[in-house]
């Protein structure tokens, strides 16, 4: 819970997940604005779509990175630059053993389960991702920016016969959903 994290851990999950590559995005925007665009793809997930209870600074830096994504894509569309984010799905990493260290009492026991799954044999392949991030980098997906974009989920062997709906759309990215577009009708204030 976040009244118990150790500030000092918290702040450092920040730089580490949000500020290490926000920054490495501003040096290589500047390096593609001199030589005529480029491709860069951040990796999120861990949280940036739902709630993550037990895990505020990881899913607070994924989230915000995502958006980060979508607004930096928009600042530099017209540079030739696209920018995208890649949800690889849960990976059998040391974070992952981590979490089974701290143990349920820690992280709670639905992490802890979902995590235990994954690492029993749930886990995505890591291989699925990179797949996923050559394909953004390459020319074939030329028109994507602006995107989170599972490995797991998504059916992004061919987003490319799709980029005018996607370059129209919200598809793909964080929103706020109106009760309208669930069939409620609230009133307004």
């Amino acid at each position: 819970m976040l009244a118990d994290n150790d500030w000092s851990a918290w702040r450092n999950t920040i730089q580490v997940n949000l500020l290490a590559p926000a920054e490495l995005c501003k040096l290589s925007i500047g390096w593609m604005r001199e030589t005529g665009g480029g491709c860069i793809v951040n990796v999120s997930g861990g949280g940036a779509t739902s709630p993550r209870p037990n895990f505020s600074a990881y899913a607070t830096a994924k989230c915000a990175l995502v958006r980060f994504t979508e607004t930096i894509a928009a600042e530099v569309a017209d540079l030739g630059i696209r920018v995208n984010c890649v949800a690889p799905g849960p990976l059998n990493t040391e974070m992952l053993q981590e979490v089974l260290r701290a143990g349920p009492e820690r992280v709670g026991a639905s992490e802890y389960e979902r995590v235990r799954r994954n690492v029993a044999g749930g886990a995505s392949d890591p291989r699925l991702a990179a797949e996923l991030i050559v394909y953004l980098a390459s020319q074939e997906s030329a028109g994507i920016t602006g995107k989170l974009i599972s490995a797991v989920w998504d059916p992004w062997r061919n987003l490319h016969q799709h980029v005018e709906d996607l370059r129209n759309t919200d598809v793909y990215t964080l929103r706020r959903i109106l009760p309208e577009e669930r069939g409620k009708v609230w009133g307004r204030a």
